[in-house]
């Protein structure tokens, strides 16, 4: 796609780039709003953070743009939710230790 921008006036100019800001804010504001859609309040998250390196917690709000993730240092993190990682459950619902699996020493 190409626009020849070389006859346009001043005025004309800043109009285009008015609509330019106003198109990639709304195009910023849907990627956000799609990636927060995939998380839930209380979804446990990690992302990187380049003084901290990983960063894990537990998602406690909704902003806007952003969300708030709590590390469990209670620490609150307002990121971006695209730079967020799910993190699955690892936790075993249920352990079962079976007596051939014991080692007496």
């Amino acid at each position: 796609m190409s626009i020849d921008i070389d006859d346009l006036s001043r005025q004309e100019l800043m109009e285009l780039n008015d609509r330019v800001i106003e198109r990639l804010k709304y195009l910023d504001a849907l990627h956000a709003q799609r990636a927060m859609m995939a998380l839930n309040i209380g979804s446990h998250v990690s992302f990187d953070s380049a003084r901290h390196g990983r960063v894990f917690g537990t998602l406690i709000k909704f902003n806007r743009k952003t969300v708030v993730v709590l590390t469990k240092d209670r620490v609150q993190w307002r990121v971006p939710p695209d730079i967020l990682t799910p993190i699955k459950d690892a936790t075993p619902k249920q352990c079962f230790v079976y007596t051939n699996e014991i080692t007496q020493e």
